[in-house]
């Protein structure tokens, strides 16, 4: 699996963030100095399917691209977080349309090949390069 690298500008978040979690984990990519874990996507439609905090966090820095892995929902699944609650991937793709979003915790992604890592110096992803949305392969990657 790998991730390409895509204008933070171009993801659509759909879910509402803990502001505490983003604080924290802010504070911990800046220790760091790089980008350790890609934002996943729907590859078509480019709306965030799983980590707003990591999106809000690159916003916050001003980060102009961002490590992303695209996926789909042929191969992911989707639940909801609250207990009785459903949650379907048109109801996703509704609410990215709309502009608004769900509530923090509304929806659960499952991948079912997990996540790779990557490690891209923050400041890589501060400023644009034609390179853009080339493929980049994740650690890991075969």
């Amino acid at each position: 699996m790998k991730h390409c690298l895509i204008s933070a500008a171009q993801l659509i978040p759909t879910e509402e963030v803990n502001p505490d979690r983003v604080d924290a984990l802010q504070a911990q990519i800046l220790q760091a100095g790089s980008w350790t874990a890609p934002i996943t996507a729907e590859k078509d439609a480019l709306f965030v399917m799983d980590d707003y905090h990591r999106l809000t966090v690159a916003h916050r820095l001003r980060l102009t691209r961002m490590p992303v892995v695209l996926l789909d929902y042929h191969s992911e699944r989707v639940e909801s977080w609250r207990p009785g609650g459903n949650i379907t991937p048109a109801e996703i793709f509704a609410m990215a349309r709309s502009g608004r979003k769900f509530p923090y915790k509304t929806t659960r992604h499952v991948f079912a090949h997990g996540l790779p890592t990557c490690d891209v110096p923050l400041e890589l992803l501060s400023s644009p390069t034609p390179m853009d949305m080339a493929p980049v392969f994740s650690a890991g990657a075969l």
